[in-house]
C-alpha cells in the first residue's frame, strides 16, 4: 500500500470502531498479564468464563501463589494446555514478587522474562495496561497484514516491523485492536467477507469473496 491508502485503511477502521479495546476481560495490569497467558491457543470468550470466578478471588501475584498450582488448574480446566499455563501462572507471580515488588513491570525485556510470557503478550500488556504504542502480532493481525498487502511478512517479528514502520502515529496505539478485530470479524481465515469490508477496495487479496446466495 501506498503511504496514502496506509492512512485511509486506518482512517476508516477507526471510524468504523472509534474505541477498540481487548476482548480479554482484566481488572488491573497484573490480571490481564495472567488473562493474556491464559488465551495461547485458546479464544478469549473460553478465558473469560474461566477468569471471571476466577479473578473475583484472585488479582494480585501474592493471592495467587496462596492459591496454588492444583486449585488454579481446577479454575482453568476448561482452558486448552491448562496443565502448563497453570505452572507458567504460579511461576510468573512467584516472579514478579521476588523481582518487581508484586507489581507487573512496563518494560518488554523484563515482561518477556516472566515465565510463560513471549513477545506477544509482553506487546499486548504494554499496550492494554500501559498506553505503548506497541502492535502485537497474532494469528489475525499476521493475516490482515499480509493479505490486505499493509505489512507483508513470513515471520510474526517481520509483520511486527513491518506494522510499527508503516503505521501513522496517530493510529498506533490503537492498530493492535483495530487489525486483531477487523480479522476476527469481517477478513476471517477461511472466508473474508469482502462484500461488506469498509477497506476492500484497498486491500491487495483477490479475488474477492461474494456474500452467500441467501443474503
Amino acid at each position: 500500500m501506498t503511504e496514502a491508502e496506509v492512512w485511509n485503511f486506518y482512517t476508516r477502521l477507526a471510524a468504523d470502531n472509534p474505541d477498540p479495546e481487548t476482548e480479554l476481560s482484566w481488572e488491573n495490569p497484573y490480571t490481564l498479564l495472567v488473562a493474556v497467558a491464559l488465551s495461547a491457543q485458546a479464544t478469549d470468550v473460553s478465558v473469560n468464563k474461566a477468569t471471571g470466578p476466577l479473578f473475583a478471588e484472585v488479582n494480585t501475584p501474592h493471592a495467587m501463589v496462596a492459591l496454588g498450582e492444583e486449585a488454579l488448574k481446577g479454575h482453568i480446566r476448561t482452558i486448552g494446555l491448562y496443565n502448563g499455563k497453570a505452572k507458567n501462572v504460579i511461576a510468573l507471580s512467584h516472579a514478579l514478587i521476588a523481582d518487581h515488588g508484586g507489581e507487573v513491570p512496563q518494560d518488554r525485556n523484563a515482561l518477556e522474562r516472566l515465565p510463560g510470557v513471549g513477545r506477544k503478550t509482553a506487546n499486548v500488556v504494554m499496550n492494554v495496561a500501559f498506553g505503548a504504542p506497541t502492535i502485537a502480532v497474532d494469528t489475525h493481525v499476521f493475516r490482515v497484514a499480509n493479505r490486505t498487502g499493509l505489512a507483508p511478512g513470513k515471520t510474526v517479528l517481520a509483520v511486527e516491523l513491518g506494522l510499527e514502520a508503516a503505521t501513522p502515529a496517530p493510529f498506533l496505539a490503537q492498530a493492535h485492536h483495530l487489525l486483531i478485530l477487523h480479522g476476527r470479524y469481517v477478513c476471517r481465515a477461511r472466508r473474508p467477507e469482502c462484500w461488506r469490508c469498509i477497506v476492500a477496495e484497498l486491500c491487495a487479496f483477490e479475488p474477492k469473496t461474494l456474500p452467500p446466495k441467501d443474503l
